[in-house]
């Protein structure tokens, strides 16, 4: 290996260890998925909620945005009838925003 190779294989190791450490990427391991079901109408943020959870592990969480006013029944009524826990459920304008967890 050069010295060239050497000194841009220690930079490289410097950026990914630097990138490790950074705050953007903290969240990373918190075991929540997110879901940006904005833009779809009745029942397809519902529909896409449950396929996402499929994927998911029980206990782990799925943060979904949507923007389908059904999405107000729609989404509790999924969760009721899933077994899934609704966490959360806020209203930011047309926006509206479910912490759904997973269970078994």
């Amino acid at each position: 290996m050069s010295i060239e190779q050497a000194r841009h294989l220690r930079i490289s190791h410097i950026i990914v260890d630097s990138l490790k450490q950074s705050p953007y990427l903290a969240d990373m391991n918190n075991e929540t998925t997110h879901l940006d079901a904005r833009g779809l109408l009745c029942p397809l943020p519902a529909l896409k909620a449950r396929k996402r959870l499929q994927a998911i592990a029980v206990g782990e969480t799925l943060t979904m945005v949507a923007d389908d006013p059904a999405a107000v029944i729609d989404v509790p009524h999924f969760c009721m009838e899933a077994g899934h826990e609704l966490v959360s459920s806020d209203a930011d304008g047309n926006d509206q925003t479910y912490v759904i967890r997973k269970s078994s």
